[in-house]
């Protein structure tokens, strides 16, 4: 398994809809080949902060989830809600219980 991490920090303006469209797209991964979970996070001390950690089989089925019409059709609008470019780390999944 992989496990993405990806960190944001969000427009002041646009956290609500930041929020919706990062719910709707979590949505539409859960029916995707090779998706384990989600988690978005949100400090406790910085509120226009977010990380998502996404876990995959492969990473290719997140390559694949990537070139997926719902994901493409909210890439550019959470990129508009957003105070600059994400930042992402990949890891291996060594342990889960």
């Amino acid at each position: 398994m992989m496990t993405i991490v990806t960190s944001v920090t969000l427009k002041q303006d646009g956290v609500a809809q930041w929020n919706r469209a990062m719910h709707a797209r979590v949505r539409a991964a859960q029916d995707q080949p090779g998706w384990v979970g989600v988690q978005l996070l949100r400090p406790l001390d910085n509120p226009l902060q977010r990380a998502i950690i996404g876990t995959w089989q492969t990473r290719g089925d997140w390559a694949v989830w990537h070139d997926d019409e719902t994901f493409r059709e909210t890439r550019e609008h959470l990129a508009g809600l957003e105070d600059g470019p994400p930042q992402t780390t990949w890891f291996d999944v060594v342990e889960t219980p």
